[in-house]
């Protein structure tokens, strides 16, 4: 019946991968399943965990890699929330230095700060060039 406990922990971590989603657990239920797979040859309890233990390790340094470059390339990163607004233009309120100042951003006010010592006047088109905090940090466009 031990393998049923190894069975089990492969189980559990199965169905807790399904709600972190990055195939951490996952090889850990595959190090599970080996340490079931060892019950079965008759290794005793030490050695099943031995085997479980390295079994993933092994998965995690190898086949995670491996299945994170596939995933990504198969889906590409969507940047959401303030990530996704790096790169994008925006159009200067009130004067921004690099103390502050405001500017307007896909469709809302932001407090700015300029990237460079130059002030950036009301009017001007700037690019975001990062965000730090709730602040976006931006740069005059070349050629605006």
């Amino acid at each position: 019946m031990g393998w049923l406990w190894w069975i089990g922990a492969a189980l559990v971590l199965g169905i807790l991968e399904m709600l972190s989603l990055d195939l951490v657990l996952a090889m850990f239920a595959g190090g599970a399943i080996a340490g079931a797979i060892a019950y079965w040859f008759g290794a005793t309890v030490p050695v099943q965990f031995i085997v479980a233990a390295l079994t993933s390790v092994i998965l995690l340094f190898t086949l995670r890699p491996w299945l994170l470059r596939h995933l990504r390339d198969r889906m590409p990163l969507v940047e959401t929330n303030a990530a996704a607004l790096v790169g994008r233009d925006a159009v200067v309120v009130s004067t921004v230095t690099v103390e502050g100042g405001r500017v307007k951003l896909n469709g809302e006010v932001w407090s700015a700060r300029a990237d460079a010592a130059e002030a950036i006047l009301p009017g001007t088109e700037v690019r975001v060039s990062r965000i730090d905090g709730a602040t976006a940090v931006v740069v005059p466009v070349v050629g605006a």
